[in-house]
Order: C-alpha cells, then sequence, then structure tokens
C-alpha cells in the first residue's frame, strides 16, 4: 500500500503568496501526495492575551503576542483560491488545515476533499461536528491526546456523518522539535489496535529517519513539515526540512514501501538464480565402486554449481548400493524410489 505524503507547508510562507507557490513546486518535484498549508482569521483563533509556546518563543522572540505573531503568518481567501488553482495545475492535492468555522465553510467551499484537524482542535467539540458534518476524509492529528479524548473525537466525527473508513488517525508530538525519546511510534499500533482505524504519523522531530521508521511500522499517512530555507524568520522553520531532505525522506519511503512486499515468505525473483550457485548437493567423497554401500565415508556435501540431489535426501541414500562408478566430486544420482 503506498503511504499518503503531506508535505507541510503550514506557515513557512511567511504570510508570501509566491513564497507559499514556490513551496507548492518544491513538494510537487520532491514527490509528496498533498501540500498542506494552514487556514484560519488571527483574530477568530488567538485571544489577545495569549502567550507563544514555548518553541514560538525561542524561534520569534518574545516581544510580541501570539496573535501579533500569527497576524504575520496569514494568507487572505482569495490567495487560497489560488494556491488550490496552482496545486490542481501542476498535479499535486491542495489541503489546508482550517483552525476556525469561516476557514471550514470556506475551504469546503472551493472544493478541498481532505480535512486535517490538527491536535490543538481534538477536543473541541463544536469545531469536530462541523467537519463531521462535510462527510469528506479526514485527518486527524492527536498530539497530547490520550486514548479517551481520541475516542470521543472519533464519535463526535462518526456521529456527525463521517464513515469511519474515511478517518486516519496521526500519532503526533506537538513539541518543535520533538525530543526522540518522546515520540513513542508504539502508540501509532495502540491507536490501530484500539480503534481499527488508518493509522499514520504526523512528525515534528529533527531529520528523517522517525517518518521512515513509521511506515516500516505500517503508517499509511506521513504528514512532514519542510521549508525553502531552514534560516527564515518564522515559528516553524527551525524544525522543518529543506528540499533536499524532504526529497531523501521521500525516496526512503518509497524504497521502504517496496521492501515490506506481500509478506508471503518464499524465493524472491532476483535470487531464484542463486539456488543451485549456494545450495550443496551431494556428491562422492572418494571414488566410488559400483555395488559399493553409499556411506558417511564415501559421500559429502558441496557446492557443485549445477541441479543435484539435496542434502535433505542424505539418509535416502545411506546404506544404498552405488549403481555404477562415481569419481571424487561427481554429483550421485538417485536410482531409488
Amino acid at each position: 500500500m503506498k503511504t499518503f505524503i503531506i508535505a507541510e507547508a503550514g506557515v513557512n510562507h511567511n504570510g508570501s503568496l509566491e513564497i507559499a507557490k514556490k513551496m507548492i513546486e518544491v513538494a510537487k518535484e520532491c514527490g509528496a501526495d498533498a501540500v498542506k498549508f494552514q487556514t484560519f482569521k488571527a483574530e477568530n483563533v488567538i485571544s489577545k492575551f495569549a502567550p507563544k509556546a514555548e518553541y514560538q518563543k525561542q524561534t520569534t522572540g518574545e516581544s510580541e503576542s501570539q496573535l501579533e505573531m500569527v497576524k504575520k503568518l496569514e494568507l487572505y481567501f482569495q490567495d487560497f483560491i489560488e494556491l488550490k488553482n496552482y496545486c490542481d495545475k501542476i498535479g499535486i492535492i491542495f489541503m489546508s488545515t482550517p483552525f476556525d468555522f469561516e476557514s471550514i465553510d470556506f475551504l469546503n467551499s472551493i472544493g478541498m476533499e481532505i480535512f486535517k484537524i490538527p491536535s490543538g482542535e481534538i477536543t473541541n467539540l463544536p469545531y469536530l461536528e462541523k467537519i463531521g458534518r462535510l462527510n469528506k476524509k479526514v485527518v486527524l492529528s492527536t498530539g497530547m491526546a490520550d486514548l479517551g479524548e481520541i475516542e470521543d473525537a472519533l464519535d463526535i466525527l462518526i456521529q456527525s456523518g463521517t464513515k469511519k473508513e474515511n478517518i486516519t488517525v496521526l500519532h503526533c508530538n506537538t513539541e518543535y522539535p520533538t525530543p526522540y525519546e518522546d515520540v513513542n511510534l508504539r502508540a501509532m499500533l495502540a491507536i490501530e489496535e484500539a480503534f481499527k482505524v488508518n493509522v499514520g504519523y504526523s512528525d515534528h522531530t529533527l531529520g528523517i529517519e522517525i517518518p521512515i521508521a513509521a511506515v516500516a511500522l505500517g503508517a499509511t499517512v506521513i504528514e512532514k513539515h519542510f521549508t525553502l530555507d531552514r534560516t527564515m524568520e518564522g515559528p516553524d522553520h527551525k524544525a522543518s526540512l529543506e528540499p533536499k531532505e524532504l526529497k531523501e525522506m521521500i525516496t526512503a519511503i518509497r524504497n521502504v514501501e517496496k521492501a515490506l512486499g506481500d509478506g508471503i515468505k518464499k524465493p524472491s525473483k532476483s535470487e531464484l538464480k542463486n539456488i543451485t550457485v549456494v545450495r550443496k548437493h551431494i556428491i562422492a567423497k572418494r571414488d566410488i565402486r559400483k555395488g559399493e554401500l553409499f556411506s558417511k565415508e564415501n559421500l559429502t556435501v558441496k557446492r557443485t554449481g549445477k541441479e543435484g540431489v539435496s542434502p535433505m535426501r542424505w539418509y535416502e541414500l545411506i546404506g544404498k548400493k552405488s549403481p555404477r562408478e562415481f569419481q571424487k566430486d561427481e554429483m550421485i544420482e538417485i536410482y531409488y524410489e
């Protein structure tokens, strides 16, 4: 099964439509299935008294409020129409996370097919109901949540009209960057077992190893932040991949997908030719006379480079009469049934 890879542009466009378009191009070139932004009216989402998160203070300073910081990262609805049309033009799926009711209605109106629910909204009942009523495909992030909160969110989405099979639940940790010891990838498997849903992973670690490991564990969706340049100003750039790294991650994931295979243990097509070269066969340990009894003194097992008698038939030969003379190292034929 092909992993659905979301290249998370988020707000790394820094409020610039041109940078956002360039990020769409990069995501497409790197092989992502979708590129995702964030749609919001800052005043509808953040109180003027809300402080910044610690990682935001570290990346953007403490002189401005969270509202002031986010306001600078806002794009207009008309910008998102242009971005969606550009995605359609170059052949990559447009996604954007809505953070308020107005943005949900807008993104639905322009035909967005997959709605991403961010970790911060998993306990927002009215928000979950509104998205649930759309009956679209839903990707639900679960950072900061426990199984009980995930269960409640799923119940609301399903009761509101979204089919369970259309929901993918992403394990996630919201710390930017996430310490490796806090990732807990096995929690993704716990979610899958508990709710029998499609699962994936939204990654905020540095590097590309953890998303690749998540695919090996069975993630059907991977989401990863990227940026054009990690040195740009803004809250999320430092914990994002640059284009070269994004491409490396996607290439590695596609290789892992191929390597996972169908789970049937059998010789692969590429290794069939090695069987006669590597496996051993029964041969004469020394010259053997016609009528001589086969024994461990006159038989041995070596590589022959040809199809011969498998050593698994060793005891079928021991004690039997040799039907003819054999030279040392000559393969033994079996005439006994």
